[in-house]
């Protein structure tokens, strides 16, 4: 039974020395997918490039401290795709694809636009370029896992505060109705929300206020599947017990 977890680091060094790979250590999880390592390759010790004995596969931004994301895996996988063919969006780290037989998965971090009106402009050409890749993803006919930190919360139930974020990055019209579209015109399956229908599921909270203490969060990490293996999963948990980040380690057990 493939477990996955998808966990933003918001940090590789900072989440580390908050035990983040203790913690992974002891889930023996067949795949990790991590995000915002804010990290190049000078800055990664051995035990981030490969814990334990996992194999890691990583994409580094071009700008120090920044974005970053990586693939850990129990065995090595056949083929490793770094970015997914754009110049711009490519140079920021966003995407590793790792292939095992006739399973890929991928570990993303979409933008956010949250900072200014100019980063939700990029996170606008993001989206019209990444659909047709995910298209053209599961034309291959692969069975697909794409785990990550989307930055975009779906629905209602997806955030606390919901009616005062309507305006806001991350819940804008635009944004809800093209994760609509992955999932309905591109064909794949949010699997948690396939498992877990229930609301206050978040695995993000802003460091503001009590966010974390009133639990005002936001569900923008994912685990997209084909399918297939989306049909395969059992259980899904969101680990609060220990905070390695703003983000909480999201794990899904799948059976192939």
């Amino acid at each position: 039974m493939p477990k996955i977890i998808s966990a933003n680091l918001n940090g590789i060094r900072s989440a580390s020395k908050k035990g983040f790979f203790t913690w992974m250590a002891a889930q023996s999880a067949d795949f990790i997918c991590v995000q915002e390592l804010k990290a190049q390759l000078p800055d990664m010790t051995p035990e981030f490039l490969n814990p334990g004995n996992y194999h890691g596969h990583f994409h580094y931004a071009e700008k120090k401290g920044y974005s970053g994301t990586g693939v850990y895996s129990k065995v090595a996988p056949d083929a490793v795709h770094i970015g997914f063919g754009s110049p711009e969006f490519d140079a920021e780290g966003r995407y590793v694809r790792c292939d095992f037989g006739n399973l890929s998965v991928i570990s993303v971090y979409c933008p956010s636009g949250s900072s200014s009106p100019e980063r939700q402009e990029a996170k606008f050409r993001f989206m019209d370029l990444f659909l047709p890749h995910l298209l053209q993803l599961k034309a291959e006919g692969r069975e697909i896992v794409i785990c990550g930190d989307w930055n975009i919360a779906h629905h209602e139930i997806d955030l606390k505060n919901w009616k005062g974020n309507k305006k806001n990055s991350g819940f804008l019209p635009e944004e809800r109705a093209w994760m609509t579209r992955v999932f309905d015109e591109a064909g794949y399956v949010d699997v948690h929300r396939g498992l877990d229908k229930r609301e206050e599921q978040y695995t993000w909270w802003s460091n503001r206020g009590q966010a974390w203490a009133k639990n005002v969060g936001w569900r923008i990490d994912y685990h997209v599947a084909t399918p297939g293996i989306a049909a395969q999963a059992k259980t899904v948990a969101i680990y609060k017990d220990e905070r390695f980040s703003d983000h909480a380690p999201l794990t899904i057990d799948y059976s192939i």
